[in-house]
């Protein structure tokens, strides 16, 4: 967290924000409590700076993030449908 941007006070709003939002970490089944705003798509990949942009995660599903290893980011595809073929939804 060396970006300036996360030192300034803008960024603390948007986070209370987020958090306020998702008080529960947003991956499913998690009942942990978010305490990191994270950036969907990352700033360093051209993310915004937006409540849009933004989930709650708990620490350890952040960690996990930053480690690469997310098989719960899996996505959606055009039309909404999950990327990962063994999602729920795709059983239908």
């Amino acid at each position: 967290m060396s970006e300036p941007f996360y030192r300034t006070q803008a960024w603390r709003r948007l986070r209370a924000a987020c958090l306020k939002r998702d008080p529960v970490c947003t991956v499913a089944g998690c009942t942990r409590r978010s305490v990191v705003a994270d950036h969907i798509t990352p700033r360093s990949k051209g993310g915004a700076d937006s409540l849009s942009n933004l989930r709650g995660l708990c620490i350890q599903h952040h960690n996990m993030r930053r480690q690469g290893n997310e098989p719960w980011l899996k996505g959606c595809d055009a039309s909404g449908k999950p990327n990962d073929p063994t999602h729920w939804w795709n059983s239908k």
